[in-house]
């Protein structure tokens, strides 16, 4: 697709993805109607829950090192700007360093939403550069100021002309997409437009987007065996360091739903190569993953020889683990890229995944292909294993559930993993993103697993004290009495 870095709106995912929130089905329909391009939404008659695309715009770029975001919004929408920048500032503390990023809001009142606030995102933008001289202001729109016509754009390039630091227009209005990922596409898109400069020579860097980099250890560790340097986004990098992307040899991603945009955009743009894999979770996926990365950048042997001697240490230990494993019956409830993928993983420890639940689907990426993780997925599983789009509907989760009763419940999110164990069933909330990551990682969330499962005196315990909200009557209900039919208003 073509991407256009003189206007700061980026097409949400509904449009440029074909993405939805709504399906239940099963892994046949759901992979033959994205290969046909007949993927269609189906709308709640009920819905209890779901995220903002703005929490993962400004998470992703309060993340880099010493920039602003001067937020054009009510206060209520910078609730959780306190825990991010603990959060970010802890992470930075990891690595030996300092951020001073900092998250400013303009607080519009009812007055503002009549007269205009245009003026107060002027003063608060340049309070905050004599303030805190950051090296980047983000000025972002929110719901409020996107309704009322606030011209963040306009504003941007005035300033940017008094400024000696890039001044990027976002737009977050909520409103414009129910799929709360399009939210790291516009960070990606502000990125690229205001920071990222064209390459002036080629590095031997490896840019790796991830969330919060809690492996950059063992990264850099694995990069060093391809003579290779990995250079995180976002997540603690610089502005200086973000202006040399289009410099890296190559790009990579822990989560294809996170990457899409930016990958493709690079690449497109820049000529910098994407490598677009299953993400490199589980044995079949690190060692898919990182033959591509070999393949790209001309390191095949030197990848060849790390995987047998890592072979060597953990497929034993692995495969020990794998025969208590075998036979449990577990249910995922994840964002779309880790639903498919732990469901492969899971697969390959001998487990058996009866239900996964997707907080949205992509049915294509931005290069027009369907994810990796659901053509692999189709490939491996038994047939009829049964898939939800269930848009972090926290009812739909505990029917599927009861219906079920697995062994154990997997899930990123720790609201849904609570209410889980409230039910009173073991529940393993697969929090870091490289919890699964490589030899190491696999057999580590293996016996993390097998801990889980034998220690039941928690949600034993919890479910005997507690009584839910769900009755007989919601449990015998089918969720598919939530969903309109296809093309129903």
């Amino acid at each position: 697709m073509p991407f256009n870095f003189k206007n700061a709106n980026v097409g949400v995912r509904e449009n440029r993805l074909g993405s939805i929130t709504g399906f239940s089905g099963d892994l046949e329909t759901l992979a033959h109607r994205s290969q046909c391009g007949s993927v269609k939404n189906r709308e709640r008659c009920f819905s209890q829950s779901s995220s903002c695309l703005s929490g993962c715009a400004l998470d992703q770029l309060i993340s880099i090192r010493n920039v602003a975001v001067v937020y054009h919004a009510p206060a209520g929408c910078v609730a959780l700007a306190q825990g991010e920048d603990v959060k970010f500032r802890q992470l930075a503390e990891r690595i030996n360093e300092k951020t001073n990023s900092v998250y400013v809001c303009t607080d519009l009142n009812e007055n503002d939403t009549v007269f205009g606030a245009i003026e107060a995102l002027r003063k608060a933008t340049q309070y905050t550069y004599e303030k805190f001289h950051p090296e980047a202001i983000f000025l972002s729109s929110s719901c409020v100021s996107g309704v009322i016509g606030e011209d963040v754009d306009g504003l941007a390039d005035e300033l940017a002309d008094e400024y000696d630091i890039p001044i990027i227009p976002i737009h977050c209005e909520g409103f414009k997409s129910r799929i709360w990922a399009s939210g790291f596409d516009i960070a990606d898109h502000a990125v690229l437009q205001g920071i990222v400069k064209p390459p002036e020579k080629k590095n031997n860097k490896i840019i790796f987007k991830n969330f919060f980099e809690s492996a950059r250890p063992q990264i850099t560790e694995l990069f060093k065996e391809i003579g290779a340097e990995p250079q995180f986004v976002y997540c603690n990098s610089t502005v200086e360091e973000l202006s040399h992307l289009s410099e890296a040899q190559a790009m990579v991603c822990i989560c294809g739903t996170l990457g899409t945009y930016l990958g493709n955009a690079l690449e497109e743009t820049y000529g910098v190569p994407y490598v677009r894999t299953i993400n490199p979770n589980g044995i079949t996926g690190f060692e898919t993953w990182f033959r591509a990365i070999g393949k790209t950048i001309g390191k095949e042997a030197e990848v060849e020889r790390y995987i047998e001697r890592q072979r060597a240490i953990y497929l034993p230990q692995i495969e020990e683990v794998k025969r208590e494993l075998k036979g449990l019956r577990a249910v995922i409830g994840m964002g779309p890229g880790y639903t498919y993928e732990v469901s492969r993983v899971l697969q390959e420890l001998g487990m058996e995944v009866v239900h996964g639940l997707a907080w949205h689907y992509d049915y294509k990426y931005d290069n027009g292909q369907i994810p990796p993780a659901l053509e692999h997925l189709l490939k491996t599983s038994p047939k009829g294993l049964k898939l939800t789009v269930a848009d972090q509907q926290n009812y739909e989760v505990m029917s599927v559930l009861n219906y079920h009763k697995p062994d154990i419940y997997f899930s990123r999110h720790p609201g849904s993993t609570v209410w889980a164990i409230k039910q009173g069933y073991a529940a393993l909330f697969v929090a870091d993103e490289y919890m699964i990551f490589g030899y190491e990682g696999t057999l580590n969330f293996a016996k993390s697993i097998l801990d889980t499962i034998k220690n039941r005196s928690f949600e034993k315990s919890l479910a005997a004290r507690i009584k839910l909200p769900y009755t007989k009557w919601w449990y015998e209900q089918d969720t598919d009495k939530f969903l309109k039919p296809e093309g129903a208003r």
